[in-house]
């Protein structure tokens, strides 16, 4: 019976303890029962009458890659001291040294479009007599360095892709020997291998 009391007193108390909570909550008196009487702030940013332009200025590109490679250097420079020490995989070691290079070819295609455009503008300037020979000439002898010098991050990328690929196709290889990889990893690392190797268009 005891028992029964506590029960229903306990019951009781917890009624009024909700009715009282739920009284104190304050009401939203607006016609929408969704809606908040707090409306957020706008951005700034969403307030701009300047549509944003969908291509980044080359520059910002160039910047941007230039961020991108650093940030690759500095993950590779201690890699091979991570390997050493048991905490990378030599995959990761040989990826993060790919990754430079690929950094490095983007660069070097990037500078080479933006130095085409200085050109083509030059070309121009000097039509409208706005600039000097010189200056074109200039930014012709700057082309030509920075097409050898894209020609050349390509052919390190090309060559440093193809000796990933060769590695990788020998790690398949030993893995698959000791029974740790299937036979189709090592046919996709031969594929991979076989499309470098494929003369290019």
């Amino acid at each position: 019976m005891r028992r029964m009391l506590t029960l229903s007193a306990t019951v009781v108390v917890a009624t009024a303890i909700m009715a009282l909570a739920a009284d104190q909550l304050p009401q939203n008196e607006s016609e929408e029962p969704d809606s908040f009487d707090i409306e957020p702030p706008l951005l700034k940013q969403n307030l701009s009458n300047e549509p944003s332009s969908a291509m980044p200025a080359p520059d910002g590109d160039v910047a941007r890659l230039e961020k991108q490679l650093e940030r690759a250097k500095r993950s590779a420079a201690g890699a091979e001291r991570l390997y050493k020490i048991g905490v990378l995989a030599k995959v990761e070691v040989e990826q993060r040294l790919l990754k430079v290079v690929r950094c490095e070819s983007n660069l070097a295609n990037a500078q080479l479009a933006r130095a085409k455009e200085e050109v083509a503008a030059q070309e121009s300037q000097v039509a409208a007599g706005e600039s000097t020979k010189n200056e074109l000439e200039a930014a012709k002898v700057a082309l030509a360095q920075l097409t050898e010098a894209a020609q050349m991050a390509a052919a390190k990328r090309e060559r440093a892709e193809f000796e990933a690929a060769e590695a990788n196709v020998r790690r398949q290889q030993k893995l698959l020997a000791l029974g740790s990889a299937d036979k189709s990893d090592v046919n996709r690392a031969q594929e991979k291998l076989a499309e470098l190797k494929a003369p290019k268009n």
